[in-house]
């Protein structure tokens, strides 16, 4: 039997299934929803068989739908794998990397990585979930995303975490501050200055609160923001210092803002990718996913 059907055939078959709803999914392939439906039914009629049960509120897999799954997939990363591998063809290639990243990585890191992709890959779109750490853990357990950039994962038996690196965190201050001209500080340095601090449910609060715990240092949190990126725009305006990672801060010479490793103790979080066992990624997602363990490395 000759199997008429195309690639974004198939490619609407698995966006279907993998966003829930036909919405979503057209959304996802930038078509529209009429078009993504006579796809999927163009499909059907080629393989003679349902494939999808409809409902006003939930899509799901036919028996026969659940058995193709898989083998759509394979043939799709099989492809996309061959067409990335031949050189020139890759920069042709369109698609969509979804992610989830904890805000500090999203605002200053990730834009240096995704340009760098997107050198190599001009057609291949992102989409980028900005989240708490425990909102993009919980997002990559439930499949929204491919991967996630996050602060930890290694306790959720769900998840895997891979550790890229150690990001310190330091004082950021204007230039004009007094603690500005530091080459590094002590945390009882600090002690009297009011500072900017994230709020009590943060991962970073909580990183900082444990390892200060076993001090007697007493530090003056006279402002509360939930988002550290946030801290930086108050800091820039001479209301206070911050103590913040140093993924978070500017990684070039900043004109206003200044800053200073902090010692005694030196206190860091550990960041790095979390994935589901057994999830496999679409080759574009693996390639990035390589791209940033290798400017991680490079840093």
């Amino acid at each position: 039997m000759r199997i008429n059907a195309e690639l974004l055939d198939f490619r609407a078959f698995l966006a279907v299934l993998s966003c829930g709803s036909f919405h979503k999914a057209a959304r996802e392939l930038n078509i529209s929803q009429p078009a993504l439906s006579r796809r999927i039914k163009g499909l059907e009629r080629t393989l003679g068989k349902t494939l999808i049960e409809r409902s006003t509120r939930h899509v799901a897999p036919t028996a026969v739908g659940r058995q193709l799954r898989p083998l759509v997939a394979r043939l799709l990363d099989e492809f996309e794998e061959s067409v990335l591998s031949i050189g020139g063809l890759g920069g042709r290639l369109a698609g969509q990397v979804t992610i989830a990243s904890v805000p500090t990585a999203a605002f200053y890191f990730l834009p240096r990585v995704i340009r760098a992709f997107n050198r190599l890959y001009p057609g291949i779109r992102f989409r980028i979930l900005d989240l708490s750490a425990n909102e993009g853990l919980d997002a990559v357990a439930r499949g929204e995303v491919e991967f996630g950039i996050n602060l930890t994962g290694a306790t959720r038996p769900d998840l895997r975490f891979t550790p890229l690196l150690e990001d310190e965190f330091v004082l950021a201050c204007r230039r004009d501050h007094p603690l500005a001209s530091a080459r590094e500080l002590r945390w009882r340095d600090l002690a009297g200055y009011p500072l900017i601090g994230v709020s009590q449910s943060s991962g970073n609060r909580a990183v900082l609160d444990q390892a200060l715990s076993r001090t007697k240092v007493q530090l003056d949190w006279f402002y509360e923001v939930n988002h550290l990126s946030t801290s930086l725009g108050l800091v820039e305006a001479g209301l206070a210092i911050s103590v913040l990672p140093k993924l978070a801060t500017p990684q070039t010479k900043h004109p206003v803002i200044a800053t200073v490793r902090l010692k005694n103790p030196v206190v860091s979080r550990t960041i790095g990718l979390v994935e589901r066992h057994g999830a496999r990624l679409t080759p574009a997602a693996e390639r990035f996913r390589q791209l940033l363990i290798d400017e991680w490395n490079a840093s």
